[in-house]
């Protein structure tokens, strides 16, 4: 297997995770973001069931390390989307994205505190270049004079945080139970359940129909982000924190090439032609780590 292999996958995986944002962005037209958030993860979930009795080891069941996978299912997608949401809410899209750009950073600390990872100059200028990038593309003009209070910071920063630990969670539960697909079945399947569960918590806003596309588009999503998350956990089985969790970063990126290409809802500026370049060369940067 090659040593680009881990960079590819994740490559790869941040390229889903920009199709499937996109697919959301087309659903929550016509569906509140709380119910489609549990269609998507539980689409995502069916699509690991259907494909478990090919893939899947099933002894792997009785080993405890399947308690760390169940964890990172609680947390992630269900809770930091969550957090992303009230982020949003309150600080609106543009704050809440920059301060959700710190992922990169937090993967990096806990690469290097919890599983020894070693942190290179390659990787270190990479990751801030990745970020910056992230952050020139959230900013869209001058942001308008808003009043929001200084709690609702830690949101979007806790949602970024908790992305980085499951990230380091799969990773250490892997070490047990080197299965990705495995881990990618136990966290949806956890996941799905909180999701739903927090569904029938609030009465949406919005009434529900399945015959409107929204549901649809959530369910391809729901797809697309099930085959994200085997190639991302793929990725850190053979790959290392400090290298996978920057690629993932660069998602968004992905997502305006798509906004420009395909659905046409972005006019390419001097600022996105920078930040593209400035990924490139990051990207670049960490794939000469050694």
């Amino acid at each position: 297997m090659s040593e680009y292999t881990p960079l590819l996958l994740a490559l790869f995986a941040a390229f889903l995770f920009a199709i499937g944002g996109q697919l959301q962005n087309l659903g929550v037209k016509t569906v509140d973001s709380r119910t489609g958030a549990a269609i998507s993860i539980s689409v995502s979930a069916l699509m690991c069931w259907c494909a478990a009795p090919f893939f899947m080891d099933w002894s792997a069941w009785a080993h405890p390390a399947v308690l760390i996978f169940m964890a990172v299912g609680i947390f992630r997608p269900a809770l930091s989307a969550n957090f992303s949401v009230v982020g949003i809410r309150y600080l609106g899209p543009t704050l809440s994205s920059t301060l959700s750009s710190t992922s990169p950073l937090f993967g990096l600390a806990l690469g290097i505190l919890v599983l020894g990872e070693v942190l290179t100059w390659q990787t270190a200028l990479g990751t801030v270049g990745i970020v910056l990038a992230v952050v020139m593309l959230s900013r869209r003009g001058k942001m308008v004079e808003v009043s929001w209070p200084v709690w609702a910071l830690l949101f979007p920063v806790a949602a970024a945080a908790i992305r980085s630990a499951a990230h380091v969670l799969s990773k250490a539960g892997m070490e047990y139970i080197p299965d990705p697909y495995f881990a990618t079945v136990v966290g949806f399947t956890v996941s799905a359940v909180v999701a739903t569960g927090a569904r029938f918590v609030k009465k949406a806003d919005v009434p529900f129909s399945w015959n409107a596309p929204g549901p649809r588009w959530f369910a391809v999503a729901g797809l697309t982000f099930g085959t994200a998350v085997v190639c991302l956990n793929q990725a850190l089985l053979i790959g290392k924190v400090v290298t996978v969790v920057p690629i993932i970063a660069a998602s968004p990126i992905f997502s305006m090439i798509l906004s420009l290409v395909v659905f046409r809802r972005e006019v390419l500026t001097l600022r996105i032609a920078v930040a593209v370049l400035v990924v490139c060369c990051s990207v670049i940067l960490i794939a000469l780590n050694r």
